[in-house]
């Protein structure tokens, strides 16, 4: 189990039932019946993940277009390597792949998966 700032726990409950379109979708649409368990809204370290799965030791984080502004693109890359720092590896989405591109997004992420997941067992 991950440290986390137990703080952040009430929060992380809220986000989960004011989830955003984009997290709902890949939620309910592809991540809560994955055969590797994700958790959405987890608390790692500081920060809520917006979506995390231990046995491949990865994050995913849904960006919206606020994110691309440069100082939100500073503090997510700031966040980034935090999260790396803790021997995760962090995998960003555009909320508009998706919207143009869900089946692509979902077998991008089951190829993350299946490749962190051997990389574990070596």
């Amino acid at each position: 189990m991950k440290d986390y700032n137990k703080e952040n726990i009430p929060l992380a409950k809220a986000l989960r039932k004011n989830m955003t379109p984009w997290e709902r979708k890949l939620w309910y649409d592809f991540l809560r019946y994955y055969p590797v368990r994700f958790q959405r809204q987890k608390a790692i370290g500081n920060y809520i993940a917006d979506f995390y799965c231990a046995k491949a030791r990865l994050v995913i984080e849904l960006d919206g277009g606020g994110h691309y502004t440069a100082e939100l693109a500073r503090k997510d890359e700031m966040r980034t390597k935090d999260l790396e720092s803790m021997n995760l590896t962090v995998v960003r989405i555009c909320n508009l792949d998706i919207d143009r591109n869900f089946s692509g997004v979902c077998e991008y992420i089951d190829l993350t998966v299946k490749r962190l997941s051997l990389s574990q067992l070596r």
